[in-house]
C-alpha cells in the first residue's frame, strides 16, 4: 500500500456528513439489510473506494469529486469487493442535480458508474491493480429516478491473461422483501496495460 493511501477499513471512517440529510442517507445505507448481509461475508472487503483517492486530487475526479455533494452523489458510495475479483456490490444515492430530464438521472452518468464499477470489480483478478476500458455495452431497461438509492452489482465472468470480461447491472435498493428493479445492464472488457506494474494502484483490497 502506498504511503498515505488509506486502507479499505480506514476509508469507512473518513466521511463526516455535513448536514442532516447526508447523515440520514449515510446511516440508511450503512445499516440496510443488504449492507449488513455483505458485511457478514468474510470473502468480501468493505470500503468507500472514492475515499482512497488522495484529497489533493479528489476534487478533479468526476464521480469522486466534481459530482459529489448535496443533490448530487450525496455520500461516498459503499462497496463490497470479493477478494479474488469475482464479484462487487456497491450502494449509492443519486440526487436531483444529476438529471438528463427533470427527475430522471442522466444516462451518461449511469454508464460512467457502470464503467467504473465493472472495472473495479475485476481489479483483484489481475496482477497489478490497474485496468482500462476496452469495450463497454449498455442496455437501458428503465429510467432511474433522482433522489433514490442505487445498487450496482458486477461479476467477473472470464479472465484471460491481461484481459477481464465483466457483467453488471444497476438496480433498486429494496425497502422490504420485494425483488429489486433492474434499470441498466452492462457488459465490458477491461485490459491491464503492459506498463501497469509501474503504476501505483489504490484500488486493490486491503
Amino acid at each position: 500500500m502506498a504511503v498515505g493511501i488509506p486502507t479499505d477499513q480506514e476509508t469507512l471512517e473518513l466521511f463526516q456528513p455535513g448536514d442532516e440529510l447526508s447523515q440520514e442517507i449515510d446511516n440508511y445505507i450503512k445499516t440496510h439489510p443488504l449492507a449488513e448481509k455483505l458485511r457478514s461475508q468474510p470473502e468480501f472487503s468493505e470500503s468507500r473506494p472514492h475515499l482512497k483517492i488522495p484529497e489533493t486530487t479528489r476534487g478533479r475526479m468526476l464521480t469522486g469529486g466534481t459530482l459529489t455533494g448535496p443533490n448530487r452523489i450525496v455520500v461516498p458510495p459503499y462497496a463490497w469487493s470479493e477478494k479474488s475479483g469475482k464479484e462487487m456490490v456497491s450502494i449509492s444515492y443519486l440526487g436531483s442535480e444529476l438529471c438528463g430530464h427533470p427527475g430522471i438521472v442522466h444516462g451518461g452518468l449511469l454508464a460512467t458508474i457502470l464503467d467504473e464499477g465493472l472495472a473495479r470489480c475485476c481489479i483483484p483478478a489481475l496482477p497489478n491493480g490497474v485496468v482500462v476500458t476496452a469495450n463497454l455495452n449498455i442496455d437501458y431497461r428503465r429510467p432511474v429516478e433522482a433522489d433514490k438509492y442505487l445498487v450496482l452489482r458486477a461479476t467477473t465472468v472470464k479472465v484471460e491473461g491481461r484481459k477481464a470480461w465483466v457483467e453488471g447491472r444497476l438496480e433498486s435498493l429494496p425497502e422490504g422483501d420485494e425483488e429489486p428493479v433492474v434499470f441498466v445492464e452492462a457488459k465490458g472488457l477491461f485490459v491491464e496495460p503492459k506498463y501497469a506494474a509501474k503504476i501505483p494502484s489504490i484500488f486493490k483490497p486491503t
